[in-house]
């Protein structure tokens, strides 16, 4: 596989090469190795800042993105461990979910609206039942 600068990295991953220092003190991305002490990168970390940056927007820890990424550090029951962070980080997306699909709806019906704020929208449906 193709060495890359740190540049080339953020580049290709869209993020700041501070970003992927970061990463990198953090222990998201392993420590590269450097030629004339320049950071060179393996191409197939663009996966890998891809999956931490969607982790990330979801509401995703960098505790909980390495855990994903590399396992717990305790071996006393890991499969104990997984499903619970799994279950409760599954149950706050779903909750985000909702979210997300509640705020669509206000404003799909803000476009589907003539009022010129949610406000004005709101008294409109107390008064008429719809706007």
């Amino acid at each position: 596989m193709a060495r890359l600068s740190i540049g080339q990295l953020a580049s290709r991953s869209d993020v700041n090469a501070s970003t992927l220092r970061y990463y990198e003190s953090v222990g998201l991305l392993p420590v590269p190795e450097r030629t004339n002490g320049q950071r060179r990168y393996d191409e197939g970390l663009v996966d890998r800042i891809s999956f931490i940056k969607v982790a990330q927007q979801t509401g995703f820890t960098i505790q909980e993105i390495a855990i994903l990424l590399e396992g717990f550090q305790s071996n006393d029951s890991i499969n104990d461990q997984w499903e619970q962070m799994a279950k409760q980080k599954r149950f706050e997306l779903i909750q985000r979910q909702n979210q997300i699909h509640s705020m669509i709806q206000i404003l799909d019906n803000g476009l589907n609206c003539k009022c010129l704020t949610w406000s004005e929208c709101l008294e409109e449906i107390q008064t008429n039942g719809k706007c």
